[in-house]
């Protein structure tokens, strides 16, 4: 699939789903990482990651192309177009479009490195930190009470 692909199934899918146009740019943007699309309030274009396509198919798009026509159209509109308003919801709800994307198996978090574990000498309370912190500096946030480097 290609973008013009893309943009003709975009528009397509505005009509079928919400019988109004789609009037601006779907394109696909190999810079998304861990989002399967995003719509630009700026521009109102909406971008597709295209990893989706490559690893889940023309369906994953069609999915992500539900979620972001709901935030374009909202928009557009003036209504509640973010995912915590009930507008947005409702419609989603409304074209059968998921909340969220399913997650690709190739993109891997990393995970948090704790290399640092502190202690409070008078409550024993832990501190997990990634960075180094100076012990003469800071103190317990429960009983102020001094800090240990434990590893």
């Amino acid at each position: 699939m290609d973008e013009k692909q893309l943009q003709i199934l975009c528009e397509q899918l505005s009509i079928e789903l919400f019988g109004k146009p789609f009037n601006h740019i779907a394109r696909f943007n190999n810079r998304l990482r861990t989002t399967g699309g995003r719509y630009l309030l700026r521009t109102h274009d909406i971008e597709v990651n295209p990893k989706y396509l490559h690893e889940q198919g023309i369906e994953a798009v069609i999915e992500i192309l539900k979620h972001e026509l709901c935030h374009y159209h909202l928009h557009i509109e003036g209504k509640g177009y973010r995912h915590k308003d009930k507008d947005f919801k409702q419609l989603l709800e409304k074209v059968g479009g998921p909340r969220y994307c399913k997650p690709l198996s190739t993109v891997k978090r990393k995970k948090q490195l704790i290399k640092y574990i502190y202690e409070c000498k008078e409550c024993k309370q832990i501190y997990k930190r990634k960075r180094k912190i100076d012990i003469s500096r800071y103190v317990c946030g429960i009983c102020r009470g001094r800090l240990l480097l434990k590893n």
